[in-house]
């Protein structure tokens, strides 16, 4: 199991750091857009490949984003269903969830969207917009946007794999791994069971 943990801390340093690098592309963003709304405002003039270059960034955010997002923890669950669960139950839901639905969902994400890339980026395809921008970067980011979620959900699967064996810690129920909606719940949960303590 050791080299497979190796693996999962190797794929998690590299989603740490295409995740940090996207919260970068979210100022860019708010720049680009601040900037481009105060030319246009003050001297009437607007650039539509600084319009498409904000839809570029901020599709960049959320597919390269996706994985670091996985990592730590602040996806969608279900949590009223997975609080139900034991340890060991939140676990192998996850287990069965990244076999049957995530991996596939991104091996055929990565198929669909690679020949989608290779066909603007061959044919050099532009935006029909006047002044837009050449689109094979944009498509290049659903390829590689899932290919980094797939790789997230591999180093994912390694360490509920472990924690079910015995081999490692459950990252499910780690404070790091908690989103901030769910340490925002548990706060004021705990709040509420003082303010009732102390009613008695």
């Amino acid at each position: 199991m050791t080299p497979f943990l190796s693996l999962s801390r190797l794929i998690d340093s590299i989603s740490t750091v295409v995740g940090k690098l996207t919260m970068w592309l979210i100022l860019a963003t708010t720049l680009i857009s601040a900037g481009n709304a105060l030319v246009r405002k003050a001297f009437n003039q607007s650039s539509n490949s600084l319009l498409e270059i904000q839809w570029y960034l901020f599709a960049a955010v959320f597919l390269l984003g996706a994985g670091y997002g996985f990592l730590k923890n602040s996806h969608v669950r279900i949590d009223f269903i997975s609080s139900k669960l034991s340890d060991r139950g939140r676990n192998w839901v996850d287990v069965i969830g990244i076999l049957v639905v995530l991996i596939p969902f991104c091996v055929i994400s990565i198929a669909l969207g690679w020949p989608f890339f290779m066909q603007a980026y061959t044919s050099g395809e532009i935006s029909t917009n006047a002044g837009g921008l050449i689109r094979w970067p944009v498509y290049g980011l659903i390829p590689l946007g899932f290919a980094l979620l797939m790789m997230q959900a591999v180093s994912e699967l390694i360490k509920r794999i472990a924690f079910l064996t015995g081999n490692g810690p459950d990252v499910l129920s780690s404070e790091d791994s908690k989103s901030d909606e769910q340490k925002h719940l548990e706060e004021l949960e705990k709040k509420a069971a003082e303010l009732l303590a102390g009613d008695k």
